[in-house]
């Protein structure tokens, strides 16, 4: 499965308000840019994604998962807007800094260093096991992570 990458300003939508938000989660709306909705488009249940702190923290704090597929954004009339629900998983263990993933040479080519403004940006395979393990994530919690997407019934903080 793909993983990806969610920002939100925190004054806005924290991780705090989407792990509030239960094993139900919460639709990721208010998307208006078309590459951003199109990698909305590509995902599927149970896709992982990294849950970004932007403009404050500038940080990782989390991981979601994709709860439902690509349904019309209910904040607009207009058609052209998508968007997923998405759930919290699980708090990073230590938050990971934009100034840390820009140091690690092994994510020069992320998204989030290479196309900052994009909101809802794909993470490879590679850049997912590196952002993990700077968080503090073990190698057996990752691959539990994986093993267990699509089944998660709430926030394991």
């Amino acid at each position: 499965m793909a993983k990806w990458l969610f920002k939100s300003e925190p004054f806005k939508w924290s991780f705090e308000q989407m792990k509030a938000a239960g094993a139900r989660g919460t639709q990721w709306d208010g998307v208006r840019n078309y590459q951003a909705r199109n990698n909305m488009r590509a995902m599927r249940l149970g896709d992982l994604g990294f849950f970004y702190h932007s403009n404050e923290g500038l940080e990782v704090v989390g991981i979601v998962e994709v709860a439902a597929l690509v349904h019309p954004d209910s904040t607009t009339d207009d058609p052209r807007w998508e968007c997923v629900d998405v759930r919290a998983v699980r708090d990073m263990p230590r938050p990971v800094s934009l100034v840390a993933i820009k140091a690690e040479p092994a994510l020069a080519q992320m998204s989030l260093v290479t196309s900052m403004r994009l909101s809802v940006q794909p993470v490879t395979e590679a850049e997912w096991a590196v952002v993990c393990r700077m968080g503090g994530l073990s190698p057996d919690e990752i691959a539990a992570l994986d093993a267990t997407r699509g089944v998660s019934a709430g926030v394991d903080s």
